[in-house]
């Protein structure tokens, strides 16, 4: 088991991107991989692990893409799932395994339908319903990838890091098997800090820090762990705030849609905005391009955005 405190664990260390050709985030690439390769108790049933560290509850993407294996799990190889609604429901406790309960609730000849509820100590912290559905072709259209730089002309976060000096604590107390170039500055980047007032939106790029299995289920769940690391951002950032730092921010949903396949360690460009924030709660959306344009996948979430007292 990892130590969370090792060099492969954070991304602003001194070492070479790639050693002998493997890319320096494989090590922590593999861990997450590992991490969302379930045990299977019964036909139905499954148990995984949380990552190794201190965080006083398990991490939302942790749970929703091993809910999402569990699913995938039970439906055939030739349904691609493309949607998940999800709800957040207890605080999951790092120390002890989560079960992961798997209701078939329809197999049709062309959409199947899965419920997966995350157990521990007996209770329900986790509920997910996701839909798989085979090939089909239709009509086409999407929206236009916004114009920004491309991932090669922005620093790397390790680089920005140690050049501006900001330490985002919070966030790294989550393992990050994630290259991230940031076009906006992040709201707790306390050296550049945006004013109030400025759009709710929060954009960068982001790919899996390593080499991915040829599993487009995996790539999925990758992707949908990555975003409930960061979309409540922008929640925060016409505030002048940054969540787990002066306010306080937990995800209460969750709902994606995936439209075109995609791998998750090529470039995804993730353009996160916040419509509204109210009555103690910040809803999210996000939008994911592939690198040449194509409109991936969509994401919207709500989140318990409080003020400390």
């Amino acid at each position: 088991m990892a130590d969370p405190t090792d060099a492969a664990w954070h991304q602003w260390d001194d070492t070479p991107r790639a050693v002998d050709g493997v890319p320096r985030g494989q090590p922590v690439l593999d861990r997450l991989v590992a991490l969302l390769d379930l045990e299977r108790i019964e036909d139905n049933i499954f148990r995984g692990v949380s990552q190794p560290q201190s965080l006083v509850r398990v991490f939302g993407g942790q749970v929703a893409g091993q809910a999402l294996i569990a699913a995938g799990r039970t439906v055939p190889g030739e349904r691609h799932v493309h949607s998940l609604h999800a709800y957040f429901i207890r605080p999951g406790d790092p120390r002890v395994p989560i079960v992961y309960n798997v209701d078939r609730i329809r197999d049709g000849r062309s959409f199947t339908t899965r419920r997966v509820v995350a157990i521990q100590h007996g209770q329900v912290i986790f509920a997910l319903a996701a839909s798989f559905q085979v090939p089909e072709v239709g009509l086409e259209h999407a929206d236009e990838m916004p114009e920004v730089p491309p991932p090669d002309q922005l620093e790397d976060w390790g680089s920005w890091a140690r050049r501006s000096g900001d330490n985002p604590a919070p966030i790294t107390q989550v393992p990050r098997p994630f290259d991230l170039r940031f076009i906006t500055p992040p709201i707790w980047a306390t050296s550049m800090r945006q004013p109030i007032g400025l759009p709710a939106r929060d954009q960068l790029w982001m790919r899996a820090d390593g080499v991915l299995p040829d599993d487009p289920l995996l790539h999925v769940c990758v992707l949908a762990y990555a975003s409930d690391l960061m979309l409540l951002w922008s929640v925060g950032a016409a505030h002048g705030h940054s969540l787990g730092q002066d306010v306080i921010a937990a995800s209460l949903d969750h709902a994606m849609w995936f439209h075109r396949p995609f791998r998750a360690d090529d470039w995804v460009l993730c353009d996160y905005t916040s419509p509204s924030a109210s009555g103690g709660r910040g809803l999210a959306t996000g939008r994911f391009f592939s690198r040449d344009g194509q409109l991936i996948a969509n994401a919207v979430q709500e989140g318990l955005i409080r003020l400390p007292r």
